[in-house]
């Protein structure tokens, strides 16, 4: 079995601890595979030491026999394997070596990581995470437009943007707005989050939508089934606008229609521990932190 290794920007202080992950998974009889990216990104010197693997640069060169891919870095390093991952099904597992690491699955040890053998065993739960499309005939053809956490249009100069959302066939007031965001379950707590969406389950069958710094106070976030077809227009008096997709950016002309929906796929995600979605957000995002809720006085 194969197990694909993904990283983007590395710290040099790591490299110990990637040293001994791919230690733990060779020993475990796994064969390894780079991503080009973390080859480019780790110093000479530890290249040398790493194990024989081969390089793979996009979801077509992975290896036949890969049953395993891990994302080594936060949640960015997470999103970003989307774009090697693609709809290949290949369970994806966030090895954290990063900071909050919301989407990650376990940290790496300093010393041994016993974990390797339930991943390489298949002992490991798997999450199911809904993949956000967007399909527009206007965008660059090497633009990858899925995304895990949210689609984000939003201006690029001062001049705010107006918004027409039509779900499903029916339209939404025009939002007034410095952007608009769709957002998966799994984006509720990213950037959704921090605009005032709200926090939803992984599992839960919808898709956000959320303005961005509205200039209407009574505007709020809205919830939709995630079989919507959401179809977003913006003008401007300004310049084109910028769309982010997780953390990949194109820019986008006034008058152009995007549409957002569903992908015919989801990503793998693995988990490895025994906790819960509320338990995660407490860990993570200390939700609920309150010193009346201390129970041990």
């Amino acid at each position: 079995m194969t197990v694909a290794i993904f990283g983007r920007d590395f710290d040099a202080s790591n490299t110990g601890k990637l040293r001994l992950l791919l230690r733990d998974l060779v020993s475990g009889g796994a064969s390894l595979s780079y991503s080009s990216g973390l080859c480019a990104a780790l110093p000479e010197e530890t290249k040398a030491l790493l194990p024989k693997g081969s390089i793979f640069d996009t979801c077509e060169e992975l290896p036949s026999d890969c049953r395993l891919f891990l994302a080594l870095g936060g949640d960015g390093t997470f999103l970003t394997s989307l774009t090697s991952v693609r709809d290949s099904g290949i369970p994806v597992a966030g090895i954290n070596f990063g900071r909050l690491g919301f989407l990650t699955a376990v940290r790496v040890g300093q010393d041994s990581n016993g974990w390797v053998s339930d991943l390489l065993e298949g002992k490991y739960r798997v999450v199911q995470r809904t993949v956000l499309q967007m399909r527009s005939p206007s965008l660059p053809e090497n633009f990858y437009p899925f995304a895990i956490n949210e689609a984000v249009v939003q201006r690029r100069d001062s001049v705010m943007l107006s918004i027409d959302v039509c779900i499903d066939g029916e339209h939404l007031p025009t939002y007034w707005a410095d952007g608009l965001l769709v957002a998966t379950p799994t984006g509720s707590t990213a950037y959704s989050l921090s605009i005032g969406g709200p926090i939803v389950r992984p599992d839960a069958n919808v898709l956000i939508i959320s303005p961005v710094a509205p200039h209407n106070l009574n505007v709020r976030p809205l919830i939709v089934p995630d079989t919507s077809d959401i179809e977003v227009t913006f003008n401007s008096r300004g310049r084109d606008a910028i769309l982010t997709m997780d953390n990949r950016m194109v820019f986008v002309t006034s008058g152009r229609k995007l549409v957002f929906g569903k992908a015919g796929f989801k990503i793998n995600s693995i988990s490895l521990k025994n906790s819960n979605f509320i338990e995660a957000l407490q860990e993570k995002l200390f939700w609920g932190e309150d010193k009346r809720n201390d129970n041990s006085k």
